[in-house]
């Protein structure tokens, strides 16, 4: 599998560093991204920002989907998802986001993700799904 344009959106990608996030591919269409929730991300003494997991969705979301369309030589960008907050997430959680596409069309893609804390028992902590568009990677500065 040509990992090219994947590894250009690592070397890109300054905010997922800034947060301490990070990815596997599973398989085109699956991957796991992954975040240790640290003092910085907290929105309250030990709870993180929602935002901080909203982040975590989006970028499982969109990689799920880069991951799928990116030997085509596209990536996708979010237009919407759709994200309910089930549990908080805690200082020192392992987060996991595990993100599949559920549909692809010819531009279209709708993704799924559930967050969980991998040392909690792997606790429900979101769930999101988003519809992404997929376009030609050079839009995109690639």
């Amino acid at each position: 599998m040509e990992n090219n344009l994947i590894e250009k959106y690592i070397a890109q990608n300054h905010f997922g560093k800034l947060i301490g996030m990070c990815f596997e591919i599973k398989e085109p269409g699956i991957i796991h991204y992954f975040l240790k929730v640290k003092t910085e991300h907290l929105a309250t003494p030990n709870a993180a920002h929602g935002g901080l997991v909203s982040s975590l969705a989006d970028a499982a979301l969109g990689v799920a989907g880069l991951s799928l369309v990116h030997t085509e030589n596209k990536v996708v960008s979010t237009i919407e998802y759709k994200i309910n907050f089930l549990s908080p997430a805690l200082l020192n959680d392992d987060l996991i986001a595990e993100a599949k596409v559920i549909q692809k069309g010819k531009r279209i893609l709708i993704i799924e993700c559930e967050i969980k804390s991998v040392n909690r028992n792997n606790q429900l902590i979101a769930k999101a799904i988003g519809t992404f568009n997929a376009y030609d990677a050079s839009k995109a500065g690639y």
